[in-house]
């Protein structure tokens, strides 16, 4: 009896047939042509990468390995021819739905290869077909258990879920599903114009707060550059103060100092010789000057009675000299006091005399 068993043309998946008879297998299955197998010529050479499937009286006998091999004529025969190479097949566009009730549009590439070509041969009729089928179904699952969102942000999760799944049913098969990757995703256009509504609409928003966020920084750089303007004008004005005081309690000191030492000089000049006469000269100057300048400010003038004895104003000056005198004399014999004047945190030292 003549028997024709078919597998997809070109791919190397599985060819087994005695004559060249197109098959198309299902429903919403791809056309698949059959290809005629190597003969029985005793002698036969096997390519790399490929492995023969030999049966002897309709059983699995071997499968020959690439190089040099010898068969019985009638009673063995090659079977199927399995590439062990890896295989790419096309997952045709399917629909599926979201987690959030939105229909995608989706297609993908799945790449396998054969390990155990005895499965591949005997563990199923069709593998390219089971795997396609398989990847389909199992996408629609995935994809059901996702957002539309979480759909495009976790493709590759997506893509390794697809293979762990695949490869858990194709290991009675003998193939070993090596990546999927999904190709296009397409969704309908109301709700691509949604999301191009989004995502302008989550740009806006960004601009916004970027905007909002400048604004702050710059509030919150003028505010600190005012306080650290009006904390340096303090600490300026401060610093001024303090200099301006202790100018002004160097100025008294010098003052004093001064005047204690003029008087010194004064009441060391008045004990020389000739000293009284030089003070009643100076004083009777001064008296003579002092009595020319009477009524210049004020018409009120009030006179002692003996204004016009100089002699006794010369001698009652020189008595409050002697009287000054005796005082200096008496605080250079006395040690120095020095007090402290305490001027907003600094010290200064006054040194007068008792």
């Amino acid at each position: 009896m003549l028997r024709t068993l078919a597998c997809r043309a070109g791919s190397g998946l599985l060819k087994h047939s005695w004559q060249p008879v197109p098959v198309l297998w299902g429903s919403g299955a791809p056309q698949r042509w059959a290809s005629s197998l190597p003969v029985n010529t005793v002698v036969l050479f096997v390519p790399q990468q490929e492995a023969w499937v030999v049966e002897r009286m309709g059983r699995f006998h071997r499968i020959l390995e690439p190089g040099l091999n010898f068969l019985i004529p009638i009673l063995d025969r090659v079977k199927y021819v399995q590439s062990l190479k890896e295989i790419v097949i096309d997952v045709p566009e399917q629909s599926a739905v979201s987690l959030d009730n939105v229909t995608l549009q989706i297609d993908g590439v799945l790449y396998l290869r054969i390990l155990d070509p005895f499965k591949a041969s005997y563990g199923v009729e069709d593998p390219e077909y089971a795997v396609t089928q398989l990847a389909q179904t199992t996408m629609r699952s995935e994809l059901g258990k996702l957002t539309l969102d979480k759909v495009f942000r976790e493709r590759e999760s997506l893509n390794s879920n697809i293979v762990h799944s695949i490869n858990q049913a194709s290991d009675e098969w003998g193939i070993r599903c090596l990546r999927y990757e999904i190709k296009d995703i397409h969704v309908p256009p109301r709700v691509k114009e949604s999301m191009q509504m989004q995502v302008e609409a989550e740009r806006k928003k960004r601009a916004t707060v970027l905007e909002s966020e400048g604004a702050r920084e710059a509030a919150i750089n003028v505010a600190e550059g005012c306080k650290q303007a009006q904390i340096l004008a303090s600490e300026g004005e401060k610093a001024e103060q303090i200099n301006r005081a202790a100018g002004e309690a160097n100025a008294v000191l010098a003052k004093a100092e001064a005047k204690a030492k003029a008087i010194r000089l004064l009441s060391e000049a008045l004990t020389r010789q000739n000293g009284n006469a030089a003070a009643s000269l100076t004083v009777a100057e001064q008296y003579v000057s002092a009595f020319s300048n009477l009524a210049k400010e004020s018409n009120t003038i009030l006179l002692p009675s003996n204004t016009g004895d100089i002699s006794s104003m010369v001698t009652q000056a020189m008595t409050i000299y002697g009287s000054l005198s005796k005082t200096q004399s008496t605080a250079d014999s006395t040690t120095p006091e020095t007090k402290e004047l305490t001027l907003e945190g600094n010290t200064v030292s006054e040194t007068g005399y008792k």
